[in-house]
């Protein structure tokens, strides 16, 4: 039966998130039942992209990332495939009929993951658009659920959202970006000499984005936005641990949120939800 290999896909995807961050599952578990698999599904897909041109150092990530982003395609046009995660991508494509251009700049983006090591200020631009600000927006075109003149009132505050979530993740792994996979995506950064200076003007272009964010969830409708508040929560501790340390230390350990912090954002993110004082 089709609706049994809908299922085993799905869980699929749920179990890719379950595995590679728990905090994106909570935050997950915290949308309204009718959002959580499509999600899920948009979030399985990304992290396989992403897993080939951070992860598989051992094999040809041209060849693996071209396959992948022709099989997606091909997901999409005939409505099925045998690839789990990408079947289940595809259903969500196809159910909200999510623009498919997103699809392609992040597929660029992609690309450029294996042949750009640094970064001026439009490639940074660009990639930044490709690699997170458009799945801000396939997701709140889940989230709109065919209201297309909500969905334009929120974009920019979901493409904020996004910036600011990849930025948080490169500041955080600036070392092992550098070291494992020769990247800067920081434009104008020297590895070499990075100071105080250059941190704190990218932890200002952060905010910015965090603070415009913020405006856009709060507009969210209400079955989408505690999970994506708690989701905010989560990135916006991590980031402003980040801002108390001196340049020289995040070089030195990834940091993190341990688990009992994670419990805690998300129990006093619930109750401001629910008492409305988000």
């Amino acid at each position: 039966m089709i609706a049994l290999f809908h299922k085993t896909s799905s869980q699929c995807s749920k179990i890719t998130v379950q595995n590679y961050s728990n905090s994106f599952a909570t935050a997950i578990r915290l949308l309204h039942k009718d959002y959580r698999e499509d999600i899920r599904n948009i979030y399985g897909f990304v992290r396989f992209a992403d897993e080939i041109v951070d992860s598989f150092h051992s094999f040809d990530k041209a060849q693996l990332l071209a396959s992948y982003q022709k099989e997606t395609y091909l997901a999409i046009q005939q409505s099925i495939s045998l690839n789990p995660i990408l079947h289940s991508f595809q259903r969500t494509i196809n159910k909200y009929q999510i623009d498919l251009t997103l699809v392609d700049a992040f597929f660029k983006s992609m690309q450029a993951d294996l042949d750009q090591v640094c970064y001026d200020e439009n490639l940074y631009k660009e990639y930044i658009y490709g690699s997170a600000e458009v799945v801000g927006l396939m997701c709140l075109t889940i989230f709109c659920n065919g209201d297309t003149g909500l969905y334009e009132q929120l974009k920019k505050y979901a493409q904020s959202f996004g910036a600011a979530l990849q930025k948080v993740n490169f500041l955080r792994d600036m070392k092992s970006d550098h070291d494992l996979l020769n990247r800067i995506y920081f434009p104008n950064c020297n590895f070499n000499q990075f100071n105080a200076e250059q941190k704190s003007a990218i932890e200002s272009d952060i905010q910015n984005d965090f603070d415009n964010a913020y405006k856009g969830i709060m507009m969210l409708p209400a079955k989408s936005r505690l999970g994506v508040f708690v989701a905010y929560r989560y990135y916006l501790s991590l980031f402003k641990k980040i801002k108390k340390l001196k340049p020289a230390t995040i070089f030195e350990k990834r940091i993190r949120i341990n688990g009992y912090k994670k419990i805690y954002i998300a129990a006093k993110a619930s109750l401001q939800y629910h008492f409305n004082i988000l």
